[in-house]
């Protein structure tokens, strides 16, 4: 066996990866469990004042219609398919946009985390860019690129980009300096060493930044669907406002809702699953 060889299985058992340990911690749903029983007498009051209220008078049901009313639109859209096109296209531009995100965020983040001084060159152009709205660019994304798929999904990718930027240089600033200097004493190369440390010590702050990003990217491509765009659930709800079918209007809104509440789980529980090797790091061996 090498010399190399020897000193990577010697890193590999000494410092395993993060990755590898996440994924023995199962994901806890008793918690989740817990906070839905806890919810449920306040969204069953909320759906019942929803359904009550237009019917009784107290609110115009042309402009808030019964909840029995959206939710049968809903099933009708469901049946038809056309709710899973709008679906389909929002999620679709939504994605493109999040992942070009991630192929330049996270390689950028860590050069900038790794090399002070490109990081300090860097800072003041990315302070200043991520203080700048999103939707107050939405117009000058549409004035550039047109009202196609190339304006929504730059609008995509300018929602996620800061959230992985900043975490990931964090992520990459917070590794245990031991952890560093014992892999150069084993003689471990720069590439090993970004992969088997450096980039596995960071994924939690990645994960952390791509909770928020994924999120703000859907709201984001929403939000330029409702301004330029003849199909996905942000043209649904504004189409449906301005020809005042205020059911479907409610149904593409309470669609949005659980597609939301859907995706913050996933990325809730995929971020305990990155994160769990922390505290068995802190625990010690088994």
């Amino acid at each position: 066996m090498s010399l190399i060889t020897d000193r990577n299985l010697q890193l590999r058992k000494t410092f395993p990866s993060p990755l590898k340990r996440a994924t023995k911690s199962p994901i806890v749903f008793g918690e989740t469990f817990s906070t839905i029983t806890l919810g449920l007498p306040a969204l069953i009051a909320f759906a019942l004042l929803w359904e009550i209220a237009p019917r009784a008078g107290w609110i115009n049901s042309l402009f808030f219609p019964p909840l029995s009313q959206v939710l049968s639109v809903l099933w009708e859209m469901i049946v038809s398919g056309q709710l899973a096109g709008h679906i389909g296209i929002s999620l679709q531009r939504a994605a493109i946009g999040f992942s070009l995100a991630v192929v330049v965020a996270v390689p950028l983040g860590c050069l900038m985390g790794r090399y002070p001084l490109f990081e300090k060159s860097s800072d003041f152009l990315v302070q200043t860019l991520r203080n700048t709205s999103q939707f107050a660019l939405l117009p000058v994304f549409i004035l550039l690129l047109g009202i196609g798929e190339a304006s929504k999904i730059a609008i995509t990718f300018y929602a996620a980009v800061f959230f992985l930027l900043i975490n990931t240089i964090v992520g990459v600033k917070s590794v245990d300096p031991l952890l560093v200097k014992a892999a150069r004493s084993m003689g471990t190369s720069d590439w090993d060493l970004f992969k088997k440390v450096i980039l596995p010590s960071a994924v939690p702050s990645i994960v952390a930044g791509a909770r928020l990003g994924v999120k703000t990217s859907l709201f984001s491509v929403i939000a330029a669907e409702m301004l330029a765009a003849q199909s996905g659930i942000g043209y649904l709800i504004q189409n449906s406002s301005l020809m005042l079918e205020t059911d479907r209007m409610y149904a593409g809104i309470l669609t949005l809702t659980i597609i939301g509440l859907i995706l913050n789980y996933l990325l809730v529980a995929g971020e305990r699953r990155a994160t769990h090797w922390r505290s068995n790091a802190e625990s010690g061996p088994n």
